[in-house]
């Protein structure tokens, strides 16, 4: 009989605590999955995300990001990525961090206002407790109605 090699589980071991960031990350694939499989699963419904003309500023940084890197190409024609496309992207960060901010708040109201309780919305951050869920929620919506008050 041949014995395969395993993949180390560390929820195998009833003695070993578990890795909260190995636990995370597989929470992070499985969640990507997820969604990809139930809501972008064909061009059309990962359409629905972008806008047909203008790239939304995190989606020009992950695009400038990509190039760089290696993880997309340039196609036949394109210019290489220079200085300037990189302190374009770098110039949209701050942009894309409070879409993110006010994305994130609202997921949080919807979430409550579904019957989330702060620990599911705390197991769903990757945050220790209840209280750590609720106090971000907090800050995001204080700084996220500070920046609608003052235009960004």
């Amino acid at each position: 009989m041949a014995l395969t090699p395993e993949i180390s589980d560390q929820s195998a071991d009833p003695f070993t605590a578990p890795d909260p960031e190995q636990t995370r990350a597989h929470r992070v694939a499985a969640s990507l999955f997820r969604i990809g499989e139930r809501h972008g699963a064909t061009d059309e419904q990962r359409r629905r995300q972008t806008h047909p003309y203008v790239l939304g500023s995190h989606e020009a940084v992950r695009l400038v990001s990509f190039l760089l890197s290696g993880a997309a190409l340039l196609e036949e024609g394109e210019p290489e990525v220079d200085q300037t496309d990189i302190t374009a992207a770098l110039s949209l960060v701050p942009l894309a961090r409070a879409e993110m901010d006010d994305l994130e708040a609202v997921l949080l109201r919807m979430a409550r206002g579904r019957g989330m309780t702060w620990q599911e919305i705390a197991f769903g951050l990757g945050l220790g407790t209840p209280q750590a869920a609720r106090q971000r929620y907090e800050r995001l919506a204080g700084r996220t109605a500070v920046e609608a008050e003052t235009g960004g």
